[in-house]
């Protein structure tokens, strides 16, 4: 999925700063141009929105859009290379928009410092091309989900827990999140990072993986894991993938869907719907 045509004209600057890319035959100065022209938005800036949005900021992608309404708390510094000793306490949009900017200026990032919601979330995900899933809970990934769906945008999905992550691309038609799991687990059933821990090396594994992705779909090329979970065990370091199909008795894309406006997950798991 190549973004829609360039207008970018690439600096001197640039062409030296995006070098490694411009000299690869797969990019050039044309895939480069796709890259600053391309609007990604990152749901979380936690841990693995931290890897992911650094480097599509290194890559020279124009826009990301990073939505995040939480603070820096002591216990994220374990994983969450976005945000530094110094920035306990501040919003994370905050601390995040430092970071980025200090990595590359080219890239612009909008702040949407809120919970996304079945209110907002079609509202935000409208003005970008791509969408990336880094939230560490259920009610946020299912409205994702749903919303992406919705929207006709592709989602670049993934997930940590303990030493185990996943990572997969779902494509409008391809299947959903819904396909693999039609309804939310019961609270309490799947235990958070919070409660069960998460190995802080893990986001860093699964969030460069959906990074990748999200630069493939830009430029157009490779193939992506849509129709594929990939399945990482980092305590054995194996790494399977799974083929997934649309289910047409899918709850969202299937042949006679069911769910066919955003509902209000926070009330439907019974938990708060934070990111990060």
């Amino acid at each position: 999925m190549a973004t829609k045509s360039q207008t970018t004209i690439l600096t001197p600057y640039q062409v030296n700063r995006y070098s490694r890319h411009i000299i690869m035959p797969q990019v050039g100065s044309v895939g480069q141009r796709k890259l600053l022209d391309a609007k990604v938005l990152m749901v979380g800036a936690g841990g693995l929105g931290s890897p992911i949005s650094i480097y599509l900021t290194l890559a020279g992608v124009g826009t990301i859009g990073l939505v995040e309404f939480d603070n820096v708390d002591v216990t994220n510094l374990q994983r969450q290379i976005l945000h530094f000793n110094d920035d306990i306490g501040k919003p994370k949009v905050e601390s995040a928009l430092e970071t980025l900017k200090s990595y590359n200026p080219d890239t612009k990032v909008n702040i949407h410092e809120e919970p996304i919601s079945s209110l907002n979330a079609m509202e935000i995900i409208k003005d970008y091309d791509i969408i990336v899933n880094g939230a560490d809970n259920f009610p946020t990934r299912y409205l994702v989900n749903d919303a992406s769906y919705m929207s006709g945008k592709p989602l670049v999905d993934g997930s940590i827990l303990l030493f185990d992550g996943q990572a997969t691309t779902f494509l409008a038609g391809e299947g959903c999140y819904r396909c693999l799991f039609p309804t939310p687990p019961p609270p309490g059933e799947v235990p958070s990072c919070a409660e069960a821990g998460v190995l802080g090396m893990l986001p860093g594994m699964v969030g460069t993986i959906q990074a990748t992705e999200v630069v493939k779909l830009i430029l157009g090329i490779g193939e992506t894991l849509s129709g594929r979970l990939l399945l990482i065990d980092a305590l054995s370091m194996e790494y399977r993938t799974v083929k997934l199909r649309r289910d047409p008795k899918c709850p969202l894309c299937g042949d006679n869907p069911t769910v066919t406006e955003l509902i209000d997950y926070e009330a439907f798991c019974g938990g708060a719907s934070l990111i990060g």
